[in-house]
């Protein structure tokens, strides 16, 4: 049974790749959110978000709920004055209950500068632009969209 157990436990590891380093983090700006970011290379990382969205709530507007995935890439190996450019591109979709009820796709291009306070954190700041894609009770259509986010990231191992 332990031999089988020892088997199972090693074929997992050796099937399942594990990311170099992985951090977990939050954010505020033009939504607020959580994130989960796992790199890919040396140079590349993705990150898996949630958000929440609150538009005039106390007067009669909608919250919404949304996700997000984004490929990011540094932008370089300097390092300018601690500061870490990169780049990348991303996907969020939303959903929105009150005045307003609809989905959304946010298919969108991404920039920012992150600097390693100390050990394991580091604090980032972003901007993105895109287009907004949306179906709603109000209507539909497609509009520019930009954003931009100040926050956290702790890195696991």
């Amino acid at each position: 049974m332990k031999k089988t157990l020892l088997g199972l436990g090693l074929l997992t590891l050796t099937t399942f790749p594990v990311a170099a380093a992985d951090s977990v983090g939050g954010h505020i700006g033009t939504s607020a959110g959580i994130h989960y970011q796992s790199d890919v290379s040396a140079d590349s990382a993705v990150r898996y978000g949630l958000n929440l969205d609150a538009v005039n709530l106390f007067r009669g507007g909608s919250v919404g709920l949304g996700g997000e995935v984004a490929y990011l890439r540094n932008a370089g190996g300097d390092n300018f004055g601690g500061l870490n450019p990169y780049y990348g591109f991303g996907l969020g979709i939303g959903v929105s209950l009150g005045a307003y009820t609809g989905i959304t796709a946010y298919p969108h291009a991404l920039a920012g500068l992150s600097y390693n306070v100390t050990g394991p954190l580091s604090v980032f700041v972003e901007g993105n632009a895109g287009v907004n894609v949306g179906f709603s009770n109000a209507g539909s259509g497609i509009a520019p969209r930009v954003g931009v986010r100040i926050g956290l990231n702790y890195r696991l191992r």
